[in-house]
């Protein structure tokens, strides 16, 4: 039988999902959340992106970790995801094309923080598109899955908020927790999605993000999962893959 999905390695950074062929494909970097890049999500939805036409790459930037440990998410690079970007453009299968962005949760972060970032000091190479589920509306702080427990257990730590996620060329004071995101300064396509009943990352993130792209005269596409969690159920996790779908094949 012949694979209708294959693996071709980007030198470097690491292994992508597309079809069999020359190409060129449209392209997607996926970023994944708190529970790393070793948890295997990213490269599942790779998978299915893949199976529908496009080149995917899960990027991998959450900071050590292992296939028991989801790694921490401190002091991370967003300028890495620039030359991530750049590498799959000039990366054979997708041969200069356009390439979009999909992040959820922490990863959604990462995508609407790198991308206004570039759009803020006009970087050639910004993504086509930006797709982002349960996104946060400001800088969240930094992650560390080692101290991530549940309540009573002894090695539970509150979340220190102070703690920095993220850095940009090599510095971190203009990215502080609670500073919103100007994802606003982006002029291209946004697709924004999120459960209402999300007991991690609250909706009402998304909802003044929608509110405050609208009043800087944006028109991002959104969706509301009436009644869903930070997981989607089988049944929303349907429906939202095909306004994914729909959204990358229309810009991408």
């Amino acid at each position: 039988m012949e694979l209708r999905i294959v693996r071709r390695r980007i030198p470097e950074w690491g292994t992508s999902y597309g079809p069999p062929g020359a190409g060129p494909f449209p392209a997607i970097m996926l970023l994944h959340g708190s529970e790393g890049a070793w948890s295997g999500w990213s490269h599942r939805n790779a998978m299915l992106l893949a199976a529908h036409g496009f080149l995917a790459f899960p990027f991998a930037y959450s900071q050590g970790g292992n296939a028991w440990n989801a790694g921490s998410i401190i002091d991370t690079p967003l300028d890495r995801g620039v030359d991530v970007l750049a590498a799959l453009r000039g990366f054979p299968a997708s041969a200069g094309g356009p390439v979009g962005l999909y992040g959820v949760s922490r990863g959604a972060e990462y995508a609407l923080l790198m991308t206004s970032l570039m759009a803020r000091e006009g970087l050639p190479g910004q993504p086509e598109a930006v797709a982002v589920h349960s996104p946060p509306d400001v800088i969240c702080g930094g992650f560390d899955s080692r101290h991530f427990r549940d309540a009573g257990d002894p090695g539970w730590r509150a979340w220190d908020g102070a703690m920095r996620a993220w850095t940009w060329r090599g510095r971190s004071d203009h990215l502080l927790p609670t500073t919103p995101i100007d994802i606003e300064a982006y002029e291209g396509p946004l697709m924004l999605s999120h459960g209402t009943r999300d007991q991690m990352w609250s909706v009402a993130m998304t909802r003044r993000l929608e509110a405050r792209l609208r009043g800087h005269g944006r028109t991002p596409r959104v969706h509301y999962y009436e009644g869903e969690d930070h997981v989607l159920g089988s049944e929303a996790e349907n429906r939202h893959h095909g306004y994914l779908l729909d959204f990358l094949a229309e810009h991408l």
